[in-house]
C-alpha cells in the first residue's frame, strides 16, 4: 500500500503538465480553446488527493492476485498471471481513478474554474454517475494497457536479471518500465482518446452515455487516423517517463520497507 501510494503521487505530479498537454490536445475543442499552455496545472488538487488511494488499490490487487495464482508456473502461465493480476488491479483502482480523472480533466479544460467548482458542479447536475462517467471507457482502456505494460515490465526485468545473474535493480527495473510504458501508451492512445471525449462531454449529448465504439467511430469520421492517435506523442513521453518513476520508484519504496 505504502509503496504503490508513494510512487503514485511522485509520477502524477511530476507529470502532471504532460499530461494537461495530452488532455487538452484531445479535447473537442482544441488544443487553443481549451486552454493552450495556460493554467496548466488546473485540476492538480483533484490528482493529488486521487493518487495515493488509486496506486495503493492497484498495487495491492496486483501483487495479491499475483501471488494467488503462481505457483512455480510455466513461462507462459506466468504471463497469463500477470495480465490478470493486471486486470484486475485495473478494475479495482479505478474505482477510486474515475471521479478524480473526470474532475481533473474538465478542471484541464476549464482553467478558469476552481477544482471544487467543478466538482460540486458535477454532483449538482449530474449526481455520483456524473464522477462515475466514463468508468467503462478508463477501464476498457486500462486492461489492454495493462495487458501489454506489465507483462512486458515483468518480462524485461526477468530477461535483464538473466542477462547480469542477479536480480535488477530499482534503477533497471525502472528502465524496463520505461519501455513497456512508452510502448503500451503508443497502442491504447485511441481508447485513452474516446475516454477523454467521454468524460468531457456535455450531459445529453451522445458521447456522455459512455458508448467507446461510438466515440471512436465519431472521431474516425470527423478527425480520421489523426484524431484517434491525438495526443500520442505527450502521451507516450508521459507514460515512459511515468514508468521510470513510478515502477522505479514503487520498487526503491518496497524493497526499502521490507
Amino acid at each position: 500500500l505504502k509503496a504503490g501510494g508513494v510512487a503514485g503521487v511522485c509520477v502524477d505530479l511530476i507529470l502532471f503538465p504532460l499530461d494537461t498537454v495530452k488532455t487538452r490536445l484531445q479535447s473537442p475543442q482544441g488544443f487553443r480553446k481549451a486552454g493552450g499552455f495556460r493554467g496548466i496545472y488546473a485540476g492538480v488538487p483533484s490528482t493529488a488527493i486521487g493518487s495515493f488511494p488509486n496506486a495503493a488499490a492497484f498495487f495491492i490487487t496486483y501483487e495479491n492476485v499475483k501471488s494467488v495464482l503462481h505457483h512455480g508456473s510455466t513461462s507462459y502461465l506466468t504471463l497469463a498471471t500477470h495480465m490478470v493480476a493486471a486486470s484486475l488491479g485495473e478494475v479495482v483502482a479505478c474505482l477510486i481513478r474515475v471521479p478524480s480523472e473526470v474532475v481533473k480533466q474538465r478542471a484541464q479544460v476549464s482553467p478558469s474554474s476552481s477544482t471544487l467548482r467543478i466538482l460540486s458542479h458535477t454532483l449538482y447536475h449530474e449526481g455520483i454517475q456524473g464522477l462515475y462517467r466514463g468508468y467503462k471507457s478508463t477501464v476498457l482502456r486500462e486492461i489492454p494497457f495493462s495487458l501489454v505494460q506489465f507483462p512486458l515490465w515483468e518480462s524485461l526485468k526477468d530477461l535483464w536479471s538473466w542477462k547480469q545473474g542477479h536480480v535488477v535493480d530499482s534503477w533497471q527495473s525502472a528502465v524496463c518500465g520505461a519501455f513497456a510504458g512508452g510502448f503500451a501508451a503508443a497502442v491504447t492512445t485511441p481508447l485513452d482518446v474516446a475516454k477523454t471525449r467521454i468524460m468531457l462531454a456535455k450531459a445529453g449529448s451522445s458521447n456522455a452515455s459512455g458508448n467507446v465504439l461510438a466515440a471512436l467511430g465519431g472521431i474516425w469520421r470527423t478527425q480520421g487516423l489523426s484524431g484517434l492517435f491525438a495526443g500520442v506523442v505527450p502521451r507516450m513521453a508521459a507514460i515512459s517517463l511515468g514508468g521510470f518513476i513510478f515502477l522505479g520508484t514503487y520498487e526503491k519504496t518496497r524493497q526499502l520497507l521490507l
